[in-house]
């Protein structure tokens, strides 16, 4: 028995020994534990840092905001002060799914209910519900997602109803972006800026890549600002913080020599011939010749700037970078060259047929020729032979002279990149005579702009150029138009008479080439050409009917011109017509067009700034409109105006219809005499489809004045000159 309580007294002692040793070693333990975190602590607070890494640094960081203040990109305008290029933002809607996603105020920043924000964002995307839903659940887990093509490129209207349905989770990133309102519209001239990454700012800025954009890239882009401030928990700036600010410093505004209301005809003529007998390619320009100003230049193929609808096809700027032989419009050089150096006999004869230099047989276009003819009327019946035979007896020599003063093989430096110098072949008799009339001879469209100015300007050649003036974002003038005088081919006004005199015979129904292109009451000389195109397989040139580059010239008034038009027409695939028919679709309504703007000496003065006519009633919006000297024109059956075609500040050429949009329904008006600008308005105020054929001004409608139409209802117009 006692042995039992000894063994007892024995279990009860070890097993106190064993707590007391526990609870010693975790007291050791609390201690050492306490002590590390106490040291850490120690360590933390003297030293501020933590793996390196300064924790004051840190904190300040962490409640500090660096924003980038973004620069606006300078302007482009028309010569009227007409907006042609200006910044815009785009906006790319994204959803954020991680749940963890939680704002200061514990409410959510990811989408919660995923059904209703497929639903809601179907109204404003171009996508489905389904569709929307299936982005919205990713096969893998993902914090954000985005909505492809369709949730990008969101214009601030569509960024501002979907934030008005105040959908947890959805978000928005802002991107630079280029508006080009006017769409089709000098566009290789005016060229086009798109975002490109920085990797120094971490951001996006827009970069010209083509025309004027991308030559005048360092004038037009601006210096981005900064901001960095202190802010609290909630993103708000804290008090007595203070703050480092660079304000941003915008891009300097180009004025072009461009008129808006002339490039818009241009273009609507090229469309016009271009979807009708589809050429290879076409060129045109307008210039006021005095002072080398371009007021109008287009090209097809083309492109639209805003949506890139035909970019992959027409990234060239045929302007420059394509030379051509230009054919029997180069006989206004030869013609000037001979009349200069005195080896140019009008009375003398000549057989005109064919000639033969060094063995080649050279024929007229009408290859059994006029006969024995004087050599008046070698221009304008546009004789080779009659050419060959002025440049030997002028000699090469000179001809080579007057070439270079010409500035033939030389970069007119004309601002828009990537312009070609073209080619000369010369060496051989043959090669010396072809380029009397044009072959040969490899030029690119502004250096026969170039030439043709010395008939203008008593034989001075002068620079064209697309630039009236650069300001900075003040509005203050830093560099004017200058007149760039580069040379002068000929120096005798009397040989700007003779040539002048020739283009108008080319006019002459009996013996001239151009009679189509002859107007009624209209002061104007011309010459047409027509050059053989090389096979670019090699072996001589293309055969057929349409394989030639066509081309006139034309500038009034005739006896001293001050305006210049030249056009070029290459390989029209559906030739329907005559070619000197298809370029006087053009030729004769822009001529027109220009003799408009010479009478009327369009300047700045007959400019207006469109009113604001958003809630006022019809009566009151007329009085405003006549005000300023615009033309209303109203749709709708209400009395409050809802929309108008013209924004608020626009400006706008004095005398031109304005449209405006009331409540009620919309009754189709009478369009007869309405041009294509009046077409536009109306389409895009109503949503009417239109569906415009010919050219001119409203002939016919397919639906009757006072009709009632719905949004989707499609008019056929008809356009007569």
């Amino acid at each position: 028995m006692k042995k039992r309580i000894s063994n007892l007294r024995l279990q009860k002692s070890k097993a106190h020994s064993y707590r007391f040793t526990v609870g010693r070693f975790l007291q050791v333990a609390v201690a050492l534990v306490f002590l590390v975190f106490t040291g850490r602590f120690l360590y933390i607070g003297i030293s501020q840092k933590v793996s390196g890494e300064n924790l004051s640094q840190r904190t300040e960081q962490l409640y500090k905001r660096n924003e980038v203040l973004k620069a606006n990109r300078g302007t482009i305008y028309d010569r009227n002060g007409l907006a042609v290029a200006q910044d815009s933002h785009l906006y790319t809607v994204y959803a954020i799914l991680d749940k963890t996603s939680i704002n200061y105020h514990n409410k959510p920043e990811y989408v919660v209910n995923k059904e209703k924000t497929a639903e809601k964002l179907a109204k404003v995307l171009p996508l489905s519900a389904d569709t929307i839903l299936h982005y919205l659940n990713p096969a893998h887990t993902a914090f954000q997602v985005q909505f492809g093509a369709a949730g990008s490129g969101l214009t601030k209207e569509d960024k501002s109803k979907i934030e008005q349905m105040k959908l947890p989770g959805i978000k928005f990133f802002e991107t630079p972006a280029r508006l080009y309102p006017n769409g089709n519209f000098a566009s290789h001239v005016v060229g086009i800026a798109t975002p490109k990454y920085n990797k120094k700012t971490n951001s996006e800025n827009l970069t010209g890549t083509m025309g004027l954009e991308a030559w005048y890239d360092d004038l037009l882009t601006g210096k981005d600002g900064y901001r960095i401030s202190s802010v609290d928990a909630s993103n708000y700036q804290t008090p007595n913080s203070t703050q480092d600010y660079q304000a941003p410093k915008n891009g300097d505004n180009l004025y072009l020599t461009i008129d808006s209301q002339l490039q818009d005809y241009l273009e609507d003529r090229l469309t016009y011939v271009q979807k009708t007998y589809n050429p290879v390619s076409m060129t045109a320009v307008v210039e006021d010749m005095k002072t080398g100003k371009v007021l109008a230049a287009s090209q097809r193929p083309t492109f639209n700037p805003q949506t890139k609808k035909g970019m992959s096809k027409s990234y060239r700027d045929i302007l420059v970078q394509d030379t051509y032989e230009p054919g029997s419009v180069f006989k206004v050089l030869t013609l000037s060259a001979a009349v200069n150096s005195g080896n140019y006999h009008p009375y003398q004869y000549y057989n005109s047929g064919s000639v033969t230099v060094s063995g080649s047989t050279i024929h007229d276009w009408q290859t059994s020729g006029w006969g024995s003819i004087p050599f008046s009327q070698a221009f304008p019946r546009s004789s080779n032979t009659g050419f060959v035979h002025i440049e030997q007896q002028m000699g090469a020599k000179t001809w080579r002279k007057y070439l270079r003063k010409f500035h033939i093989g030389q970069k007119t430096g004309v601002t828009l990149p990537g312009e070609q110098v073209g080619l000369l072949a010369f060496k051989s008799p043959i090669d010396q005579a072809v380029t009397s009339f044009g072959q040969g001879v490899n030029v690119n469209v502004m250096q026969m702009m170039q030439a043709f100015s010395s008939l203008a300007n008593d034989g001075q050649m002068v620079k064209p150029q697309f630039v009236e003036k650069v300001t900075n974002p003040d509005g203050k003038t830093i560099t004017g138009y200058q007149i760039k005088n580069v040379g002068q081919p000929v120096y005798s006004a009397a040989t700007a008479k003779t040539v002048l005199a020739n283009m108008r015979r080319v006019l002459n129904k009996r013996i001239g080439t151009g009679y189509a292109y002859k107007m009624d009451n209209a002061s104007i000389a011309v010459k047409t050409g027509t050059a053989q195109i090389a096979n670019p397989k090699g072996g001589g040139y293309l055969k057929g009917d349409s394989n030639y580059t066509f081309s006139v010239v034309g500038v009034t008034p005739a006896k001293h011109p001050r305006y210049c038009i030249y056009i070029t027409l290459k390989q029209p695939r559906q030739m329907s017509k005559p070619a000197e028919t298809i370029l006087s679709s053009i030729f004769k309504p822009m001529m027109r067009q220009i003799i408009l703007m010479a009478k009327n000496d369009q300047d700045n003065s007959t400019v207006v700034k469109v009113p604001d006519l958003k809630g006022l009633t019809y009566s009151a919006a007329e009085q405003e409109v006549q005000r300023v000297g615009l033309r209303i024109v109203k749709i709708g059956t209400g009395d409050k105006i809802t929309a108008q075609s013209y924004a608020k500040g626009q400006k706008e050429q004095s005398g031109k219809r304005m449209f405006v949009l009331t409540s009620g329904k919309i009754v189709c008006p009478d369009m007869k005499g309405w041009t294509l600008d009046d077409l536009r308005q109306f389409a895009e105020l109503t949503g009417v489809k239109l569906k415009i054929s010919g050219s001119g001004t409203v002939d016919k409608q397919s639906i009757a004045p006072k009709t009632k139409l719905k949004s989707k209802t499609k008019i056929v117009i008809n356009l007569k000159e």
